[in-house]
């Protein structure tokens, strides 16, 4: 995704937020307020992968955290179908030094072992 303006760019953010799915609501739930052992996770994070002349390219992370540079992915049905742009998305951010984890919608179900798949990556 590009944009030109970093305004737009945090007003999709919030936008995405507002209309956050049922799995993200319930993993945020999780996470938010440094409550997984005191990591700060921002949700609908945008990615800058790289800047031309006044224009920004960036992808939107459904969770990420600075501190532990790691980027969750919730991946509902939708995904079956873009594998392809989810393993190059993937490679991208990997190489702006950053780990992704891909997490099921369906693996939500067993929040204790979703937390314990996070903590590995930390």
């Amino acid at each position: 995704m590009s944009i030109n303006n970093w305004k737009s760019i945090t007003q999709l953010c919030r936008e995405l937020r507002q209309r956050a799915t049922p799995a993200e609501r319930k993993l945020w739930s999780y996470l938010r307020n440094r409550q997984l052992d005191g990591v700060k996770f921002y949700r609908q994070k945008p990615i800058v992968y790289e800047e031309t002349y006044k224009k920004k390219y960036f992808y939107i992370a459904d969770f990420y955290s600075a501190s532990k540079r790691l980027v969750i992915e919730l991946d509902g049905p939708i995904h079956e179908y873009k594998k392809e742009y989810d393993k190059n998305r993937d490679i991208v951010i990997n190489n702006r030094g950053l780990r992704v984890l891909r997490i099921k919608n369906e693996e939500l179900e067993d929040m204790d072992t979703v937390l314990k798949k996070i903590r590995e990556y930390f």
